[in-house]
């Protein structure tokens, strides 16, 4: 039998991997290639049999969304001093203390939206970049405290909403807040927010 040196036998492997490497690829490619079709004449199912109709009950309770003009906002009434209790239980974790700091982000500012700064960048908090008052309320009955949204009662959050507005001087400690009082209410920063009604280019949405 003829044997080959070894380095021989190792320096001819590359060559033979080299050679059938395209050749079984060009098979393979063959094969999916001529792999015959099939139209897919299977109609979906008129259901899929998931979920259920909800009751009006169940639509009820996730309906209570309030518009900017007060729409939608619940019988009940709160103040600020109120509010300020809940506040420190409810909120402050994640707020801090007064509404100024804590990890979440200031509710609170010492600044006013109709006087900002020009060496800064307002921050936004509620009494300098909110429009409406109303979306105060709607946002904090839908999706607060972080950990348990929607665990207040409609009066909890007339309170804190009472709070928040007078702890960014933009109503009186006394003023009673319910559906009547808080659409009337303007934020400051009510014209900052104007309508886009540019022409001409591309729209946005």
């Amino acid at each position: 039998m003829l044997k080959l040196p070894k380095y021989l036998f190792f320096a001819a492997l590359p060559a033979a991997v080299v050679c059938s490497g395209p050749l079984a690829g060009s098979k393979a490619r063959q094969g999916v290639l001529s792999m015959p079709t099939h139209q897919d004449t299977l109609r979906y199912p008129r259901t899929f049999g998931l979920g259920r109709v909800v009751s009006q009950e169940e639509i009820r309770k996730l309906d209570i969304d309030v518009r900017p003009d007060g729409l939608g906002l619940p019988p009940g009434s709160g103040q600020a001093a109120e509010g300020k209790l809940l506040y420190a239980r409810k909120c402050a974790v994640c707020h801090g203390e007064g509404g100024v700091g804590g990890p979440s982000g200031s509710l609170v500012t010492s600044t006013t939206a109709t006087a900002p700064s020009p060496q800064r960048r307002t921050e936004k908090t509620i009494g300098t970049y909110w429009p409406y008052a109303t979306t105060v309320f709607d946002y904090i009955r839908r999706a607060m405290p972080f950990n348990e949204p929607g665990s207040l009662s409609n009066q909890e959050v007339y309170q804190l909403t009472a709070y928040l507005l007078h702890a960014n001087g933009v109503i009186g400690e006394q003023t009673v807040m319910d559906a009547e009082s808080l659409p009337r209410v303007v934020m400051p920063a009510r014209e900052r927010f104007v309508s886009d009604d540019r022409q001409g280019g591309p729209e946005i949405k």
